[in-house]
């Protein structure tokens, strides 16, 4: 008996950060976004998934100007 191989199907990974947006009316944030635009884009000179990265999650976690 001959086994028949299966192939499975690619399994797609979303980018979690690929919607970041700034928060409206937050300078910090548009900073931020800018850079994070830059170090997202493969075609850019500053080109840098780990800034990328970490620009994103500076956005998400700073207050905006609220007190903390």
């Amino acid at each position: 008996m001959t086994k028949k191989k299966v192939q499975t199907p690619a399994v797609q990974s979303l980018d979690p950060l690929a919607n970041t947006k700034p928060t409206p009316g937050c300078k910090v944030c548009s900073a931020l976004y800018k850079q994070w635009k830059a170090f997202s884009n493969p075609y850019s000179p500053d080109y840098d998934p780990s800034k990328a990265t970490d620009r994103a999650v500076e956005m998400r976690r700073h207050s905006h100007g609220e007190a903390k």
